[in-house]
């Protein structure tokens, strides 16, 4: 895992917040049946960036999304499950998928993993939030 020590930035935390809101408030608006694909990346995109916010508020950041998912697997292992760190992965992957090379993704896998979506964001937003109070 390649992290990157900086000076722990609470400001730019609290600002990748405020966008993982405003992309949680636009959840709704997509129809999850004709546009599973977007909803898929929004999903990605809200986990990737509390993540991100989280190794800003603890002092690091990395380039590679896998690493960002490594560290939660590493320093959280209280927090979320195996099973959680698996479908994160595997978002990612799909997200990937969708962006490189157009992948759609069906509808079904939205339905099937969107409490475990859910959840996870809840408890990396309680976090985050933990740490820029």
């Amino acid at each position: 895992m390649e992290l990157i020590k900086i000076e722990k930035d609470p400001e730019r935390a609290k600002g990748l917040l405020s966008l993982t809101a405003l992309r949680i408030s636009k959840l709704s608006n997509f129809d999850s049946e004709k546009e599973s694909s977007l909803l898929a990346e929004s999903y990605y995109e809200i986990c990737k960036e509390l993540i991100t916010a989280l190794l800003f508020a603890e002092g690091y950041k990395t380039l590679s999304h896998k690493d960002l998912i490594e560290y939660i697997r590493l320093n959280y292992k209280n927090e979320f499950s195996e099973n959680e760190i698996v479908v994160l992965d595997t978002l990612r992957k799909r997200r990937n998928s969708i962006v490189y090379y157009g992948v759609l993704v069906n509808s079904s896998y939205i339905k099937r993993n969107k409490p475990v979506f859910e959840n996870i964001i809840r408890k990396l937003k309680r976090i985050v939030e933990s740490k820029v109070e």
